[in-house]
């Protein structure tokens, strides 16, 4: 390879990179990410597969937090979506799970349920 060819290369590789990191890149028209969201509910996990009672003031806050950054319908769907997929891939108390908003004193606008339809978010 000559060096004009090796310029030319080390120009488009971070352009092929860039373009292949958008491309796996799970998209999504909410600004809210699911790794923001499993951040959220993380301290939530050790609550959600036990057996009951309250749940800790951690993930409360963390409930919290999503519930204030999920502010338009793209946030909830994809909050919904990230929140669903992660509850069907780990094991949890599907009753807790429905019932942690209330058991921490909030209000999300979509439930935490391996089942439900997050496109009908709104």
């Amino acid at each position: 390879m000559n060096s004009s060819n090796e310029a030319k290369l080390v120009l488009v590789q971070p352009f092929i990179m860039t373009l292949i990191l958008l491309l796996i890149t799970p998209s999504s028209e909410g600004a809210i990410t699911c790794g923001t969201v499993i951040s959220s509910i993380k301290p939530c996990l050790s609550y959600l597969q036990g057996s009951g009672g309250k749940p800790p003031q951690p993930c409360c806050d963390g409930c919290q937090s999503l519930a204030s950054a999920a502010t338009t319908v793209p946030d909830r769907q994809a909050a919904c979506t990230c929140l669903k997929n992660a509850s069907q891939k780990i094991k949890i108390n599907s009753q807790l799970a429905g019932s942690l908003p209330k058991s921490c004193g909030i209000s999300l606008s979509f439930p935490i349920s391996p089942t439900v339809d997050c496109t009908k978010i709104n």
